[in-house]
Parts: C-alpha cells; structure tokens; sequence
C-alpha cells in the first residue's frame, strides 16, 4: 500500500489533465489500494467545492464513494462516515465536519468554534457573537 496526495486523488476523480490521470492511474495499479489521509479529503473537499463547485450532495456523494472503492483505503472510515453524516444533517463544510468527527472519536469534545454552521452540530460550543 502507497498513500496518495490530494494532486493524485484529484486526477483519478476528475482525469482533467490526461498525462497526470494516466500517471495517477499507473501509480494506484501498481501500489493499491492508496491510502488517504483525513487532511487528504479535507483538502479534497476543499478543493471540489472552491475551485471545481461541486454542490454539497456530489461532493458528500464521491466522498461516500471512496469510502466503498475498494482502490483506496480511507484513515479511520469510521471517523470519515461520521463526518459525511454530519455534512448531510448540516450546512458545515465537509473540513469543519471532520474535524468534529475527529474531536468525537477521541473523547475531545465539546469543540469549541466561531464557525455558526458548524456551531449548529451536537457536540460543538460556538463561541462569541460575530461567528461566521
């Protein structure tokens, strides 16, 4: 097993650029399934909705996908799932639902934010009045 960057991930999801995609794809041939790391999707996600503009529901959906491809294997799925569930019950960014679900699965929680979406979620305490 090889791990995989977001730069990678993002050429086998999309095959934009097809010299890269084939390259992504050669690499995840010979080492798969390919690791991804949280920071990996957090970035991913990031990536997909700031600069492709994915819609919550195709993003949360290829997100899910990766989760049952059998290419690659996700850091803790379980931490993974329960922030795609968050996503979906939320209007917090895929990122911010990581990193509660991360909070959550080590007993750290309440998490304290600004953020007013993620604020919204169990486990979270928003503080101050000008959040966003």
């Amino acid at each position: 097993m090889a791990a995989a960057d977001t730069n990678v991930l993002l050429r086998l999801l999309l095959d934009d650029d097809p010299e890269q995609a084939r390259a992504a794809r050669s690499f995840q041939r010979a080492h798969a399934p390919l690791f991804v790391s949280h920071v990996v999707l957090a970035e991913l996600a990031w990536v997909l909705a700031s600069g492709y503009r994915f819609p919550r529901q195709r993003l949360g959906a290829l997100l899910e996908m990766l989760l049952d491809t059998d290419g690659f294997a996700l850091q803790e799925p379980n931490v993974v799932q329960a922030a795609l569930a968050h996503h979906r019950a939320s209007t917090a960014e895929f990122s911010d639902c990581l990193i509660l679900a991360i909070a959550q699965s080590a007993a750290a929680t309440p998490l304290g934010t600004f953020d007013r979406s993620l604020g919204r979620l169990a486990g979270v305490q928003r503080l101050g009045r000008r959040a966003r």
